[in-house]
C-alpha cells in the first residue's frame, strides 16, 4: 500500500535574483513499510528531498501526498502537528538534548503527543530503550555514551511515538563501520517488528547494502529506481 506519493515536485531556491533549482519534476512513490535509500553526490538533491517529505520545506511546483492527504499546500501549523504525530527523524550528528539522560530524551518525545499517565509512559520508554540495546544506559546522559549508543538513543526517540515514516539523514556518518553495522541491524528490526517506513540519505555504501530500494539522484533528478534486496 502506498504511504507517499511525490507528483512533479520541484524545489527552487532563490538568492537574490538567482534561481538555484534543487529537485526537477520529481516523481516518486513510497510503500508503506519500505527500507529505502536516497543517494547521489553533494548537491544532487537528497537533502531537499527528505526535508520536502518530512515537511520541514514545502515544494515550488507539484503535490506531495502523506496517507491519501494532500500536505504540499498544509499550513505551517498544519504540518507541524502532522510531523508532530508521524514523523520520526534520525539526524547524523544525534541531535540530543544533552541535560537530559538517555531516558529523557525518549521521554520528551512521546510527551510532545501522548497525554498517558506515567506509568504507560514509562513502560513505553523502556520497552523501547530495551529493544535497541540500552536499557541498562537509560540513566546516561549523552556524554557518558558512545557514538553508536547515541544513534541507538536518536533511533528510540524516533520510534517511541510508533511514527508511520522514519527520515534519516546521514545516519551513519559520525559512525565507525561496525558500529555502523550494528546501528543498521537495529534500524531493520525495528522495520520488520513495527512495518515502520524508513527512509535514508546517505553517502555511505553500508547503508544502500542494507536498504531494500536504492534511489540515486543527480541534478534534482532521479536517474536510478531499483528493488535490490
Amino acid at each position: 500500500m502506498s504511504l507517499l506519493e511525490l507528483k512533479e515536485v520541484e524545489k527552487i531556491y532563490r538568492q537574490s535574483k538567482v534561481e538555484v533549482p534543487a529537485l526537477r519534476g520529481v516523481d516518486l512513490t513510497i510503500e508503506e513499510g519500505g527500507f529505502v535509500s536516497i543517494a547521489g553526490p553533494s548537491g544532487s538533491g537528497k537533502t531537499t528531498l527528505l526535508n520536502l517529505v518530512g515537511c520541514l520545506d514545502t515544494p515550488t511546483e507539484g503535490q506531495i501526498t502523506f496517507g491519501g492527504e494532500e500536505i504540499s499546500r498544509l499550513s505551517q501549523d498544519e504540518l507541524a502537528m502532522l510531523r508532530r504525530h508521524n514523523f520520526g527523524f534520525i539526524f547524523q550528528d544525534f541531535n540530543l538534548i544533552p541535560v537530559l539522560t538517555a531516558y529523557e530524551n525518549v521521554e520528551f518525545a512521546l510527551k510532545l503527543i501522548n497525554n498517558q499517565e506515567q506509568a504507560k509512559i514509562n513502560q513505553r520508554v523502556m520497552e523501547i530503550l530495551t529493544a535497541v540495546g540500552l536499557g541498562d544506559l537509560a540513566d546516561r546522559q549523552p556524554n557518558e555514551l558512545s557514538g553508536g549508543q547515541k544513534q541507538r538513543v536518536s533511533i528510540a526517540r524516533a520510534l517511541v511515538k510508533e511514527p508511520k515514516l522514519v527520515l534519516a539523514d546521514e545516519p551513519t556518518a559520525n559512525l565507525d563501520s561496525e558500529t555502523s553495522q550494528d546501528v543498521l541491524k537495529v534500524m531493520v528490526e525495528m522495520n520488520k517488528k513495527l512495518d515502520t517506513t524508513f527512509i535514508f540519505s546517505t553517502h555511505d555504501p553500508l547503508v544502500m547494502d542494507y536498504a531494500q530500494r536504492l534511489i540515486k539522484l543527480r541534478d534534482g533528478e532521479i536517474v536510478k529506481d531499483e528493488m535490490i534486496n
